[in-house]
């Protein structure tokens, strides 16, 4: 039952990011995917530190794996700065790779501190 779970949650999470991805073409394309990214690294912050009280093992790995796995994606995120660098735009591609990485983490750890107070 937990692989159903996980099937669909993963395809809910990217239905999720193809509706926000789809809302933004063209130039700010990257950026909705450094906001997906920084919003799945906040949930996933939140989700890790959550106790066994509140959240199961199963769907503890339902939403990080399957929903908050197919929400956020790395591979969107190199290609992109590969292609920022490909064209010509070496600057952008270095502020986007910047504002991904160092909003990810401190979503991160916002997301596992804010939950950790909250429970303890």
């Amino acid at each position: 039952m937990t692989i159903v779970a996980l099937a669909i949650a993963g395809a809910a999470g990217v239905l999720a990011r193809y509706g926000i991805s789809n809302a933004f073409h063209g130039a700010t394309l990257s950026w909705a995917t450094v906001a997906i990214n920084v919003v799945g690294s906040f949930l996933l912050g939140c989700l890790i530190v959550m106790p066994a009280s509140w959240i199961s093992g199963d769907a503890r790995t339902v939403l990080g794996v399957g929903l908050l796995g197919g929400f956020t994606t790395f591979s969107t995120f190199s290609v992109q700065a590969f292609l920022d660098f490909e064209t010509g735009e070496p600057l952008r591609a270095l502020a986007y790779i910047a504002a991904s990485v160092l909003l990810g983490l401190a979503a991160a750890a916002a997301g596992y501190y804010l939950t950790r107070s909250l429970v303890h």
